[in-house]
């Protein structure tokens, strides 16, 4: 083979991985990868904390291996999320509600990683494409929760205690964002990119006249929709990201909420 064959072969495999990357770049920019979700209208939330409908089929989700695999693997990471949740005030079990419900859909639709890897190791799946780390953030909801950090003027902004919490190491700030999130080995920055996301909408409710500290299924529904979605008033609606497993389609805020109010890993990560 001579040199401008070897040549023309490396132009294609360039090209081909600029497409890839170009093609996931421009899904997550116009929001091709976003599930259209749902809203949980076969539920009664009324923000009590004794108000779960015991008919909601909690045997859907924490009756399979993909429960008890996951149960196994949030464990390992328990000194983790304690450390978080002291830092920043965040009860580690609401962090875990969004923790459970990205992981059971992320087992979910990769059956075969999940099979292979996560289920005989009882380890986390960390993702790095679309989303980020284990708990799925996306790069520029990372972005937003850094520069509310220090914008006194944001409504999600949480005083000058926390300006540093997210402070980069090095100048190369996109490198560093990508790794530290997504590191498969020590998932602190994850659990801390979503207990102040968390934190930030507490308080811009909170400001605004409505507080939703006491609800973790409009926090969990916020969570994965994201900033843009976090417009405060009396009537927030439960929903999300639609989440199938086994005989049951769930939204990821009324997952989140199942697993708040169950009786699941409540020893490890106890309700306040």
């Amino acid at each position: 083979m001579n040199a401008n064959k070897i040549f023309q072969i490396f132009v294609y495999i360039f090209a081909i991985i600029g497409l890839f990357f170009t093609t996931g770049y421009l899904a997550i920019k116009f929001g091709f990868t976003n599930n259209p979700g749902v809203i949980s209208n076969d539920r009664f939330f009324t923000g009590q904390t004794n108000t779960f409908t015991q008919n909601s089929g909690w045997a859907s989700w924490n009756n399979s291996p993909e429960w008890n695999s996951l149960k196994e693997a949030i464990q390992k990471d328990k000194p983790l999320i304690d450390q978080v949740s002291k830092e920043t005030g965040i009860n580690s079990r609401l962090i875990v509600s969004m923790l459970i419900v990205e992981q059971l859909r992320l087992f979910n639709d990769d059956r075969e990683s999940f099979k292979k890897f996560f289920e005989p190791l009882k380890i986390l799946g960390s993702q790095s494409v679309f989303s980020w780390g284990v708990l799925g953030i996306k790069k520029d909801t990372a972005i937003e929760i850094e520069a509310n950090l220090a914008s006194t003027t944001s409504p999600y902004y949480l005083g000058s205690q926390f300006e540093h919490s997210l402070d980069f190491k090095t100048p190369n700030i996109e490198s560093e964002r990508f790794t530290r999130i997504t590191d498969q080995h020590n998932h602190y920055y994850s659990y801390l990119y979503a207990a102040l996301f968390i934190k930030q909408v507490e308080a811009q409710w909170q400001k605004s006249g409505f507080p939703i500290n006491n609800r973790p299924e409009i926090l969990a529904t916020l969570y994965n929709l994201g900033f843009i979605h976090s417009q405060p008033k009396s009537n927030p609606e439960v929903g999300g990201a639609a989440i199938p497993l086994s005989n049951k389609t769930y939204s990821f805020g009324e997952l989140a909420y199942d697993f708040y109010y169950s009786d699941e890993l409540i020893n490890e990560f106890p309700r306040k």
